[in-house]
C-alpha cells in the first residue's frame, strides 16, 4: 500500500474511506505503529478531512489537532492549555471567550502542531463507500489496536504528555472507539481483500 506523507496530493485519497495514522519512532510489531485510526461522516470527505489534520490550522475543526496541541502545551507546562481548550466554533462561545484569548498566541501553537504533524505523521488510506461499514471498520479497528499489548507507545511519544489518560493509556491520539468489539477473522480477510 502506498504510504503518504505531507506534501500529499488530494487527488489521489479516496473520497469515501478510512485513514491510519503512523507516526516517527513509534514501533509495534517489529513495524511502523499505528498511532490514529480515522473516517469522516459526510460524503466525498476523505481528503478534506485529512487536509483538515495535517494543514487547516483550526483546532477546532480537528480533534486530532487539538490533540496534539494538547500534549505540547501540558509537555512544555503552557498555563495556555486552559485556552486551548476552549472550542470556538460556536458564536455563543466567541461572544464568550474570543477577547480572552491571545490569538498571536493560539496562531503559535497551531503553527508547532502543524510543524509536527508535517514532519512526523505518514498514512495510509482505504475505500469504504458506505458510511456505516467505515465507522464500523473504523471503530473496530481502534479497539483491536488499544487491546494490542505489542501496539503500546514508546518512552518518547508526545501523546504521554496528553492530559487524556486514554490517550497516554491506549497510545493512539484518539479517546472513543477503545476497548470494544475488535474485529473478527471475517473482518481481517474482508479487509485483506480491499486493502491488497
Amino acid at each position: 500500500m502506498k504510504r503518504y506523507s505531507f506534501p500529499f496530493n488530494e487527488e489521489e485519497i479516496p473520497k469515501n474511506g478510512i485513514y491510519v495514522l503512523f507516526e516517527k519512532g513509534e514501533i509495534g510489531h517489529g513495524k511502523d505503529r499505528v498511532v490514529r485510526v480515522g473516517t469522516h461522516t459526510g460524503k466525498s470527505q476523505l481528503p478534506s478531512r485529512l487536509m483538515q489534520h495535517f494543514v487547516n490550522e483550526n483546532k477546532d475543526r480537528s480533534i486530532f489537532r487539538k490533540n496534539i496541541g494538547r500534549a505540547i502545551l501540558s509537555k512544555e507546562k503552557d498555563p495556555f492549555l486552559e485556552y486551548w481548550e476552549i472550542d470556538l466554533t460556536t458564536r455563543n462561545s466567541r461572544d464568550k471567550f474570543l477577547s480572552s484569548i491571545d490569538l498571536e498566541k493560539q496562531k503559535q501553537i497551531e503553527k508547532k502542531v502543524t510543524d509536527y504533524i508535517q514532519r512526523n505523521l505518514s498514512f495510509i488510506v482505504f475505500p469504504i463507500e458506505e458510511k456505516g461499514k467505515r465507522l464500523e471498520t473504523e471503530s473496530k479497528i481502534i479497539s483491536t489496536i488499544s487491546k494490542c499489548k505489542e501496539c503500546k507507545p514508546s518512552g518518547n511519544w508526545l501523546g504521554l504528555f496528553s492530559p487524556k489518560e486514554k490517550i497516554r493509556k491506549s497510545g493512539l491520539w484518539q479517546v472513543n472507539e477503545l476497548y470494544k468489539t475488535g474485529l473478527t477473522n471475517k473482518d481481517i480477510e474482508e479487509l485483506g481483500k480491499i486493502i491488497r
